[in-house]
């Protein structure tokens, strides 16, 4: 088709968001009216999102900024079961005090992204659980399950990765993908939402969706899936040696969360400004052609951009003054992410293992003995050399401090209390 006449599927287009389209004129044609409800579902699996489902995020806001009604659909009932999509095993079941857990902390992400309201294009979060934990099980079986095909549903790509693996598939996942059709059209009844979007893995489930949209409502109900994000060098996004990059301040400082955008790779750096950031386009064009060192200028402008969409300018510009009072001024920074530690142990001797481990800088002391062996470990930027080393008040900085450092650009206080 030619390019899309719409502002929101241009701007998606644009930026490098869709991957995969059920009727990309016909949702066209609906994204002009102004009339356009769309919807993305995120299951509460841990206090907070991270980085891999930012796609997803900016993809409801690019939707509210192009005049359509975005809805963020959290995943209270399907939770209590787990997606299937993709994963080796099983997911643990989750209590419901979890789960009402994690997605209070969820919600903290979204007030950033979306502005929340009753007007028409104002935000809506809403819950799966409102509808799926009032369900009539039999009814359900007679109404909704009658219109999937089992050995339609065997041949998602999805469902087929667990068997060629000889993985256990429960009945209870099995059922995740009619509940997650069986929301789409929901949202359509009590909403008008008639797009849902998702990532790449999605699209199966989302088909499905359409699918039932067509036998219940007879109405044509659209998907939308983005790419896989991946690195230049192939890595997945988001997955770091420390562990997720998590989207609530609670879980990784906005500095941690600064430093993840400072150090992308060369090669991602223009598409990464196009999906993470609202710079415009010519001036995303102009960063992405700087090369040699010039391009840590670019980097330096991902950064406070993407921080600043999460945790607000503010916070964005003092990440930026730490980070450049630590690596240009080589001075110590006091708003360098610090974590507390018992006096007492200082003075027995803390192992210093133990203490890039309780940093965070690594997950185990056996990746810490790597990093030793490799000098990636230092103490008060004394490189690190032997594994059975111990921290002492005689490491203690004049500000009352130890500073942990792994690599060149992470860096964690250890503050004695």
């Amino acid at each position: 088709m030619t390019a899309p006449t719409s502002d929101f599927l241009r701007v998606l287009t644009e930026r490098g968001f869709i991957h995969q389209c059920s009727n990309l004129e016909a949702l066209d044609a609906k994204a002009r009216t102004g009339e356009l409800v769309g919807y993305i579902g995120f299951d509460a699996t841990a206090t907070s999102l991270h980085v891999g489902s930012l796609v997803q995020i900016m993809m409801l806001r690019w939707l509210q900024k192009t005049g359509g009604k975005p809805i963020a659909l959290m995943g209270g009932g399907t939770t209590r079961i787990g997606d299937p999509s993709f994963k080796d095993e099983a997911r643990s079941l989750l209590t419901d005090e979890q789960i009402a857990t994690n997605l209070a902390g969820i919600r903290r992400v979204f007030t950033n992204y979306l502005a929340f309201g009753d007007g028409s294009t104002d935000a809506m979060m809403a819950n799966n659980a409102d509808w799926l934990n009032e369900l009539k099980y039999i009814d359900f079986l007679r109404d909704v399950g009658r219109h999937f095909s089992v050995n339609r549903m065997l041949s998602f790509e999805s469902v087929k990765l667990r068997l060629d693996r000889e993985q256990s598939l429960s009945f209870l996942e099995f059922n995740y993908m009619i509940l997650q059709a069986y929301d789409f059209v929901e949202l359509y009844k009590r909403h008008g939402c008639v797009l849902q979007m998702g990532g790449s893995d999605q699209w199966g489930n989302i088909v499905n969706g359409i699918d039932l949209g067509r036998r219940m409502a007879d109405v044509e109900l659209f998907a939308l899936t983005s790419p896989l994000i991946t690195t230049a060098s192939g890595a997945k996004m988001g997955k770091t040696a420390a562990g997720a990059i998590w989207l609530n301040a609670d879980r990784l400082s906005p500095y941690d969360y600064w430093q993840f955008w400072r150090n992308t790779e060369d090669g991602d750096v223009g598409r990464f400004l196009k999906l993470f950031t609202e710079l415009p386009l010519d001036e995303i064009a102009r960063l992405a052609a700087l090369q040699g060192s010039e391009i840590n200028e670019a980097k330096k402008v991902l950064a406070f951009e993407a921080t600043a969409l999460l945790h607000g300018r503010a916070a964005a510009e003092e990440a930026a003054e730490t980070a450049r009072k630590t690596f240009e001024e080589g001075t110590l920074a006091d708003t360098l992410p610090s974590v507390a530690i018992d006096r007492a142990a200082l003075a027995d001797g803390l192992g210093a293992l133990s203490a890039f481990v309780t940093a965070g800088l690594v997950a185990s002391t056996s990746e810490a003995r790597r990093q030793i062996k490799g000098g990636g470990l230092k103490v008060n930027d004394n490189t690190v050399t032997d594994e059975r080393a111990l921290l002492t008040s005689a490491d203690l900085t004049a500000d009352g401090t130890i500073k942990l450092s792994l690599g060149r650009k992470k860096h964690v206080l250890l503050r004695p209390l």
